[in-house]
């Protein structure tokens, strides 16, 4: 059976002592997926599915054909976004307005009537770098804050009952506001945890699967991080200590560690989902290889430094920036040489770092399958072979590409593999036919990072413009949508569209719905419409239930010292409808 032909089936199975292996599981139960990596997908017989498991991936190809019903703005940034009131140092948030389409013709002209002649070819939600985060993790950087202001987020606790609001949101949505289609699965781009820890990895899975996550690591009952450390650089929520952030208006809220440490309930993702993975996902702080080092010994330790010198952290910090470390020497000589600084927490080994096969292994396990498809992109060849890219159908018109653009040798920046592009342009070249929307983590200007991978140190490492050149000679290509710089920024690159969507955990904390369309006139539009999280814009300070800490985390974020005041972009990098020539 050809690649072609593999994709088309959607037919992809786990197998069965594959998955035990991977996960030491006793026993486990495998079903159908959606996706195939680097070998085109696997043709083998699947075992039994669970009941209805078919019929609901099927439908995740065609509901774009469904009659769509009448395109609403409700809940979406056409309707309202979330504005300041008031005024002093810590401000309060309301409702304020949308922010209307714009029609952006860098690539071809808009025709009259189009909207009366459109059908939908895809329609789906991005999210990206929701960062769900451990808080008590003993590798946290909070202490570059020393030296920069904006390197920890004194909302970071409340990234669970964020995202789960987030998720509440997409569902009540169902449709695409531009087009009204159904939405018919979300993607989120890479960053989806923020230490490379396993705890984190499992929150993620099972917040966008359904269940019950518990954002607590080491002591069951007892905080263990910086927000009761007694240190004055941080916001102590529970304490009267005349902290920084406090002298800038945060509040004194009784009650908040326990809270933001208690078991959280997710309805898990309606429709179908996929995942691409971000430096977050497989490097120490975004930054460092953690498997086997140093790092790892300190992630799974009883000793967390909290607190360095200003010009010590300004030093590490800018040597970040120019990716003068990639395998993390300078900050094992700092946790070395800091030791006798160190706070003593209760270890956990669910904070080790987590290793590509874990990684795979636990998007694998049947335990998160939630709407599909088993794997979430991921298939027993990504297993096989430790490879975290894959196509999958979007639908009988589209297939989409999703990329590891996560340099394991190290540093935040990104870059891709040769093994990997090359599979790249086959994967575009067989595919011709069909219109192609490519996803990966990090933007075309953050991939600038040469290092070598340690797997395959003498497989050259390609950079955002090469990139970029790959998917203009494939005229197939509608869209590159990536996150990674937590801002919004749409840019026409000759041929398609390059998107970058703004985190989840910086604000304004967006997702974004895109919608395909044939405009049966010689161009296609792509309609972006950004969503904010389901919770309310404005707090109640005594109100620690879980919407009230969603509706909190979105206003303290908005008020989070050192923060970019830019990451919204400009009215054409939000809600746009973008043309482009049919090809």
């Amino acid at each position: 059976m050809s690649r072609r032909s593999r994709i088309r089936s959607a037919a992809a199975a786990v197998d069965r002592r594959t998955f035990l292996t991977a996960t030491g599981a006793v026993g486990a139960a495998t079903g159908l997926g959606l996706a195939f990596g680097p070998g085109g997908g696997s043709a083998t017989a699947s075992p039994p599915v669970p009941p209805g498991a078919a019929e609901r991936l099927g439908a995740a190809a065609r509901n774009v054909h469904t009659l769509p019903a009448a395109p609403s703005v409700k809940g979406t940034t056409l309707a309202s976004v979330a504005a300041p009131r008031g005024s002093g140092p810590f401000r309060r948030l309301g409702d304020g307005p949308g922010w209307p389409r714009q029609t952006r013709t860098d690539l071809a002209a808009a025709k009259k009537g189009r909207a009366d002649r459109r059908t939908t070819v895809a329609s789906f939600v991005q999210f990206t770098d929701l960062h769900l985060t451990d808080v008590q993790h003993p590798l946290r950087y909070e202490f570059f804050r020393a030296g920069n202001t904006g390197s920890w987020r004194p909302h970071e606790a409340l990234t669970m009952p964020g995202v789960v609001s987030l998720i509440e949101r997409v569902n009540a949505l169902r449709t695409g506001p531009a087009t009204g289609s159904p939405l018919s699965f979300a993607m989120t781009t890479g960053d989806n945890g923020d230490n490379n820890s396993k705890a984190e990895l499992d929150w993620f899975l099972t917040a966008m699967s359904g269940g019950r996550i518990t954002p607590n690591t080491g002591h069951p009952t007892h905080y263990e991080g910086v927000q009761n450390s007694g240190l004055k650089l941080f916001w102590h929520p529970e304490s009267p200590l005349r902290d920084a952030d406090k002298q800038r208006g945060f509040p004194h809220l009784p009650g908040y560690l326990a809270a933001a440490t208690r078991t959280v309930n997710s309805p898990g993702l309606a429709i179908p989902w996929y995942s691409t993975y971000g430096n977050h996902d497989g490097l120490s702080g975004g930054c460092y290889p953690g498997v086997g080092s140093f790092i790892a010994d300190v992630a799974t330790g009883d000793r967390k430094l909290q607190i360095i010198g200003a010009a010590e952290a300004k030093r590490i910090i800018d040597g970040e920036a120019g990716g003068v470390d990639p395998k993390g020497k300078r900050i094992e000589e700092l946790l070395r040489a800091h030791r006798g600084d160190t706070r003593t927490i209760t270890p956990d080994p669910r904070r080790a770092p987590t290793t590509v096969r874990d990684y795979l292994a636990a998007h694998l396990d049947p335990a998160h399958t939630g709407a599909g498809p088993v794997g979430h992109g991921y298939g027993k060849d990504n297993l096989d072979a430790g490879t975290l890219y894959y196509a999958f159908p979007v639908s009988d018109r589209v297939i989409g590409i999703s990329l590891d653009s996560t340099d394991p040798g190290g540093h935040y920046q990104g870059s891709l593999g040769t093994a990997q592009l090359r599979w790249l342009e086959r994967t575009l070249t067989e595919h011709q036919d069909r219109y192609a929307l490519i996803f990966s983590h990090h933007p075309s200007w953050s991939m600038n990072n040469a290092t070598p991978d340690p797997a395959h140190p003498r497989e050259a490492r390609h950079e955002g413009d090469e990139l970029l050149a790959v998917l203009r000679r494939h005229r197939n290509v509608l869209a590159w949508i990536n996150g990674h710089s937590h801002r919004n920024k749409i840019a026409p690159r000759g041929t398609f569209w390059e998107i970058s969507t703004a985190s989840h955990v910086d604000y304004p904390q967006l997702a974004r719905v895109i919608e395909v369309t044939d405009n049966h006139d010689g161009t296609v539009s792509l309609f972006t419409t950004l969503v904010e999280s389901a919770a309310p814009y404005r707090t109640d300070f005594h109100d620690l239930s879980q919407t009230g800490l969603a509706a909190l985390y979105r206003e303290l974020a908005f008020n989070a010292p050192g923060r970019s005041t830019d990451l919204a972009g400009t009215l054409g990098d939000r809600n746009t409808e973008l043309l482009l020539p049919r090809r």
